[in-house]
Order: C-alpha cells, then structure tokens, then sequence
C-alpha cells in the first residue's frame, strides 16, 4: 500500500470512493488471529484523540508538507478510515459522543462548552448542556465491569468542578488540564501515558489520550518550527510552520507510545483508535490571526456541517487480529461505545440508550456492519449559522435553520461540496429533510427559535461567554 501518492492522485481515488477498495467497502483479507490476542483474552485498548485535526492534515491522507512517519506508520500496519466522521463539529459533542456511546443531540451537549453566544443574531440558540451527566453510563464505567483498569489523561472538556470530572465517569488514573504550553502539555500527558502502560502490562487497560494539540494558540518546539520555516513549500495547502511543526511534534508523542507497546510485549494485545474532535480549523471564530490550515479538498472548517467541519482521520490498528487496508464505508463517534463493548467481550447497559454500530464486523471484514444513515445537530452559531445534516449512501443533505434552505450534495462525484443538487432533485431533498426531522424528534433534539432581539445591524456580534457550571 502507497501512502506518499501526489495529492492529485489522492483526491482523484477519494473522489471516485477509493478504486482500489474490494466489495464491502474495505480492503484487505479476513480476520487473522494468529499472534493476537488469545483466545478469551480481552484486548488492551489505547484511544487517542486529537483536538481539531483536519483530514487531510496528515500525509496519509494526502498532506504534502506536513511529517508523520510514526502516524502513517501505524496506517500501514491499520485499518485506516477514508469517510470517518465526528459526531459533533466542535469538540465537546463529540467527546461526549465517544464516551456516552450518543449523539449529541441526545447527550444535551451540543456545543462546546461553555459555548459562545450571538445575542442579535436571528435565532435564538437552544440551551447547551455544560456537563456530562453522571447518570450517563460511559465506556470507562462499562469497561471497569469487565476487569478494565481505566486511564484518561489530557482535555476533558465535559464539565468540571468536583463533581463532573473523569474520575466520577469511571476512569481511574486521570491527569487533565492544566495551563503549561500545548507543546508541553503533549509531553507531559504522553510521559504520564507511558507510565500508565508500564503500570498496567500485566491485565487489560482502557487508556484514553486526549490532546491539546493540535488547537490554536500555534506553540510548538522552536527546532521544528524552524525546519518548516525552511522546508520548501508544498503546491498545495497552508504550509504554515508553526502548525506543521505541532502536528509533527504529535506524530512524536505517537511514536513513543507505539514504541513503548513494542518494548512491553504489548503490541499484539492492543487495539490503537487514532481520531480527531472534529475537523480543522482554518483561522479563528471572529476571523482574527492568521490562517492556520487547509482542509482541502473538503469544504470550510471546523464549527460547520460541510465535509471539512466534520470528517476526520480515524485509524484502528490491531496487529495480528485486523489485517491492514482501507475503508470507505461511513462510520461516526457514536460507533466507538458498542465497537470497544464488542472488542472487550462485553454488552451494553440495557438502560443506557447506544446511538451508535460497532464496527469490529467492518474492520474485520465479516460483512456484520448494518447502518444507512448518519446524523448531526448543530444548531449553534460558529464558522457557520445553525444546521442538521444526513449523510445517507453517498447523499448528504444540510438544512440551516435560520431560513429552512437545503444542501444537497453527491460526495462520490463531489467531495469537496460544489454542487448543491437540492433544486434538481427537490424529492430527494425533501425526503432527507423529513428523515433528518424524524431522527431530530426521536433524540429530543432541541431546536432554536426566533430572536425577539434580533438586530441586523449586530447579527454577527459575538456576547459574553456562559460561565462553566460545576
């Protein structure tokens, strides 16, 4: 399998849904289990998660100027997902949907926390949850049932004070926050991560790893900044050296933790899931600073519903079990809750609601994957106003709220989102938009309302922060 391929080339296979992918949606062979886990035996897991890593931030995913030998290494040796989704476009949502097993919708968490509000704008935006509820059965909490020692380390993002906090959500060893500089933060979160496998090599381990990098401000070890700064450009991109050098900085981090699995004999026994937040961020909410990076060939950034706010890089390895390949079939955040129970032998809460599919049966190649349709609610103001969206086959529907206007577009044909198909094909729009409706209504999504202090004039203002409530 070739990673360093041109961006043409790239955008040429993804554009056309990846010619080279078998029938099913992934290539590769069948499962193999040989120098796996054994049998009974429950896999190790390590999730680690990126804040605001955009698609095509690495060269696996088409990058030309930015370096990650580690991350791409560990694509060749994983299953590496072309049309993974976050379920939220900010960070927050989709945390919440990870570790709840939810859609956002359904959590009460739809923006980020705090959020941030427009107090003129046209519509009135609904109430954001500012925590994870405790009553919220997370995958620590399941997993801690099955023998699982638990760590998360790094950005939390889900409430706080004493009570709202990973410590109260099942995890046993936590280590968040924190005001050091993000290239500090990596190094610290990663040191304390490598610990947490030494500790645990002997019984099985669910290991979160939340980063604050990639996230804006741009603080990255000088040495590497420079390299960029004196690395030619690429024909395509950003190429911002600050930025190239925090994602390779990450790449790092990476390295270290698939190294020390090696030196530990743990490599067989561990599942790596690699994923972002949401999409990049190509410049601040108020459009102030500079531009940071590109998510082309997907449309906008990070805070919208267009490819680029919400498809991410997502890479599962697990050596000896799932043989390498790539996959394009449409996966989400809400489906990591029943993948990691399947991995781990183990069943859902039967009164805690799972949103989501697994998709060992995808990854392994045994056909098991059922799922037609993947939703979101946004109906917040950031890079973009208010929406939902449905992505059905490879048909994805948007509809803004604060005009009720429809997007339709073909991604096989349209990746990058050019060609609203919702005035030639009004039947297909509309019932996407009814099917987007229904879900809304069996989430109890809230909806927002108009403004009775609608100003024009101010529309686009932004207020004053919520305060977190503890």
């Amino acid at each position: 399998m070739q990673f360093q391929a041109s961006r043409r080339d790239f955008v040429k296979a993804i554009g056309l849904g990846v010619a080279s992918i078998a029938v099913g949606g992934c290539e590769g062979n069948l499962l193999s289990r040989a120098g796996g886990a054994g049998a009974g035996e429950k896999p190790n897991l390590l999730f680690v998660l990126v804040d605001d890593m955009g698609w095509a931030d690495l060269p696996c995913y088409g990058s030309e100027f930015h370096e990650t030998p580690n991350i791409d290494r560990l694509a060749m040796q994983a299953v590496r997902f072309t049309d993974a989704y976050a379920a939220g476009a900010v960070c927050s949502p989709t945390r919440a949907s990870i570790l709840a097993g939810q859609y956002p919708a359904r959590v009460g968490i739809t923006d980020f926390i705090p959020g941030h509000p427009r107090p003129w704008s046209k519509l009135r935006v609904p109430e954001n949850r500012l925590q994870l509820p405790l009553e919220s059965v997370t995958i620590a909490e399941a997993l801690k049932k099955q023998g699982y020692s638990t760590g998360y380390i790094g950005k939390w993002h889900l409430g706080g004070g004493e009570t709202f906090v990973p410590q109260n959500q099942g995890f046993d060893m936590v280590l968040t926050g924190g005001r050091n500089r993000n290239d500090k933060r990596v190094t610290t979160f990663t040191d304390t991560a490598v610990h947490f496998l030494e500790a645990n090599r002997d019984k099985p381990f669910f290991l979160f790893l939340s980063h604050h990098t990639v996230h804006i401000p741009l603080e990255a070890p000088q040495d590497l900044v420079e390299k960029y700064r004196n690395k030619p450009k690429a024909p395509h991109g950003v190429n911002n050296p600050a930025y190239a050098a925090m994602v390779e900085h990450l790449d790092n981090s990476m390295g270290r933790l698939v190294r020390k699995l090696d030196e530990l004999d743990l490599t067989r026994r561990t599942v790596v899931i690699f994923f972002s937040d949401n999409g990049g961020l190509r410049q601040r909410f108020d459009g102030k600073g500079e531009i940071v990076a590109s998510n082309a060939p997907l449309r906008d950034e990070k805070g919208t519903l267009y490819e680029g706010g919400i498809r991410v890089p997502l890479i599962v390895r697990w050596p000896g079990v799932v043989k390498p390949g790539v996959c394009n079939i449409p996966v989400t955040s809400v489906d990591f809750y029943p993948t990691i129970l399947d991995l781990a032998g183990a069943k859902a809460d039967p009164h805690h609601a799972l949103d989501g599919t697994s998709i060992v049966g995808l990854i392994m190649r045994t056909g098991r994957f059922r799922r037609d349709a993947i939703f979101w609610h946004y109906p917040h103001y950031h890079h973009s106003t208010p929406a939902g969206a449905i992505r059905e086959g490879d048909w994805k529907l948007i509809e803004f709220f604060e005009d009720g206007s429809l997007e339709l577009y073909n991604l096989r044909d349209d990746i990058s989102e050019k060609n609203n198909l919702a005035g030639r094909m009004p039947e297909k729009a509309s019932r996407l938009q009814r099917r987007l409706a229904a879900w809304r209504k069996s989430v109890d999504a809230k909806m927002p309302t108009p403004n009775p202090d609608y100003d024009p004039a101010k529309a686009d203002q932004w207020g004053k922060r919520q305060r977190r409530k503890s």
